[in-house]
């Protein structure tokens, strides 16, 4: 999940407090460590304009309701799709590769049959790319078959306004012809701009503008867990 105006917080996980650091582009959201850091410093990357602090509000979902959610999805897919030949997990950089990952063993687990995945980056596909005042930071896609004709599991860790899905649509079109894509999500939090509705959907969570839904994974952020907060004036 992108936006416009990223902000940089740092702070430490499940605390209500912190401080706007910077405001670069090009980064999803979510928090990392910066090399050279004290430890247990974290840098949360959080979006709005200057002059706001993130407030913690709740953990919406924890580990266990994660990977329930997960493995639920895996089973939606199954049975929509009457197995899974032909099915390929593409998940959207960064948290959706992980989430992809993970819905392919549950498939592989549940009927004994290998899921292929890949990775979409859908930076250059961004409908503000032209309009970046910053350099954007740019990953790269990796999709090694052939999708035409295949069914194409979309899969991200956030829909929101629709905007990533609607250029993760356009990148995947450059790839080949599936024959049909779906698109599964850990969280939907409303608020769509663009006419796009997930397939699959781990837990609807309703929100306001102002509030934030953070999805943290182990895999890049050392645990799993849903987080709800809400940008303040400093």
């Amino acid at each position: 999940m992108m936006d416009e105006n990223l902000l940089i917080w740092s702070g430490r996980p499940g605390k209500g407090e912190g401080n706007i650091m910077a405001h670069p582009l090009g980064f999803s959201g979510g928090f990392f460590c910066l090399p050279g850091a004290v430890p247990l410093t974290i840098f949360y990357i959080y979006y709005g304009g200057p002059g706001l602090d993130f407030q913690y509000r709740a953990t919406i979902m924890d580990t266990d309701q994660i990977r329930r959610a997960i493995k639920r999805i895996a089973h939606e897919i199954v049975e929509r799709n009457t197995g899974v030949k032909n099915i390929v997990a593409v998940g959207i950089r960064r948290r959706g590769v992980y989430l992809a990952e993970r819905i392919a063993t549950y498939l592989e687990t549940i009927e004994g049959e290998e899921v292929p995945t890949g990775i979409l980056d859908i930076t250059l596909y961004r409908d503000d790319f032209q309009t970046m005042t910053s350099k954007p930071v740019i990953g790269k896609t990796e999709i090694k078959v052939d999708i035409t004709n295949k069914v194409i599991v979309l899969v991200d860790d956030v829909l929101y306004t629709g905007r990533t899905v609607r250029a993760a649509l356009d990148e995947l079109i450059d790839f080949g012809r599936p024959r049909q894509i779906q698109l599964a999500v850990l969280v939907d939090r409303g608020h769509r701009e663009f006419p796009i509705k997930a397939d699959y959907v781990g837990k609807n969570i309703p929100t306001s503008e102002r509030e934030q839904v953070e999805v943290h994974l182990r895999e890049f952020d050392g645990e799993d867990e849903v987080i709800l907060g809400e940008l303040v004036p400093s």
